[in-house]
């Protein structure tokens, strides 16, 4: 990253963004209070930084070690403001500000009327955004695949569903993207598009969903490692949109763990992406545990390890869901879970602040 004086003026910064072009590389600026920071995106291994370095109006000229330098901590810390944290904001909501926040959802949108009550009950449990499912990616071909399976004129009518249960219960909506194809599509109605654990490394996929504008929540794959998944990450901030919510959701668990929980949920990654990266960390208890009887404990733990929030999968009679029954909890439940998070993060979150 090229950092500039706090007087430089708009002829050095623009002299620096032409000579970064002449290397076919795209950069990131970053106007703070006090000064400017450039980053670098693309192949950097052919870029003369001692060159950068004696440029008019450029302080210094730096390599950021790591292959995640967009959404770096220290990159955010001189290029911004300094602040620890990055908030993203949706409507009224801030997902990684003071405050705990929860989406919850059916894990996949059956019917107008099914959407609706669960709307109206996870709203009342305390949810802030709502969650459902309308492209399912699934294991076998023989399982229920979503209503968006059933083509483009039914994918709508579910996405307006799902919109207009966001608008009549004041909640922004969340809804996965399987694939390119459906990217513009769903972003004319919902507020965040996700990104599931089987497309984290689909880089096509990626872009697409950045260049929307809109809030992206990435989830990390069950086989990948923390430097691969901040890696990927760094292809939504690459096209130059930073409103990433990281969602840790369980890795593969050893031995004959799977007969016990679905995943192993990996709590120690909240911290250790905090230490690494300024976004905000979600957890998804539902898909780690794949059993409603942990979900409780397994989502006051996850916010105890410094989880932003929590997306938690919710149906008002789970043995009749179509998709993933076994891990879906009543709204009675849910607001069961919320209140005593809650409870954890007023003692753990306030204590955190202070250190």
């Amino acid at each position: 990253m090229i950092i500039m004086k706090t007087d430089a003026t708009r002829e050095q910064i623009g002299r620096v963004m032409k000579e970064i072009k002449q290397y076919r590389l795209k950069a990131d600026v970053s106007k703070g209070a006090y000064r400017t920071v450039i980053g670098l995106v693309g192949d950097e291994t052919k870029v003369d930084f001692a060159h950068f370095a004696t440029l008019p109006g450029v302080k210094e000229a730096m390599m950021v070690e790591t292959p995640y330098k967009l959404i770096n901590r220290e990159y955010n810390k001189l290029s911004e403001t300094g602040e620890p944290r990055f908030v993203v904001k949706v409507g009224n909501i801030e997902i990684g500000g003071d405050e705990p926040i929860y989406m919850a959802g059916p894990c996949a949108v059956e019917s107008k009327e099914q959407l609706f009550r669960i709307a109206e009950g996870v709203k009342k449990a305390g949810a802030h955004i709502l969650r459902g499912g309308i492209f399912k990616p699934r294991t076998s071909v023989h399982s229920f695949q979503g209503l968006g399976a059933g083509g483009q004129e039914e994918a709508r009518e579910a996405l307006s569903w799902l919109r207009d249960a966001g608008n009549r219960f004041e909640m922004p909506v969340v809804t996965e993207v399987r694939g390119e194809t459906q990217v513009d599509l769903v972003a004319e109605y919902v507020d965040i598009l996700q990104i599931g654990a089987r497309n984290m490394y689909d880089q096509d996929l990626l872009t697409k969903v950045a260049n929307t504008g809109k809030p992206v929540l990435y989830k990390r794959h069950f086989g990948a490692g923390i430097e691969e998944f901040l890696s990927f990450a760094e292809y939504i901030a690459a096209e130059g949109n930073k409103n990433i919510i990281l969602c840790e959701r369980g890795i593969l668990p050893v031995g004959k763990g799977k007969s016990y929980t679905r995943y192993t949920l990996d709590l120690s990654a909240v911290p250790a992406i905090q230490k690494e990266t300024y976004l905000p960390v979600m957890v998804d208890p539902s898909h780690a545990a794949g059993r409603r009887d942990l979900i409780f404990s397994m989502s006051c733990a996850a916010i105890a390890a410094g989880a932003c929030g929590l997306m938690i999968e919710v149906h008002y009679n789970p043995a009749e869901a179509l998709v993933d029954g076994q891990q879906m909890i009543t709204p009675d439940e849910l607001k069961d879970t919320i209140d005593a998070c809650n409870r954890v993060h007023s003692v753990i979150g306030t204590k955190r602040n202070k250190d």
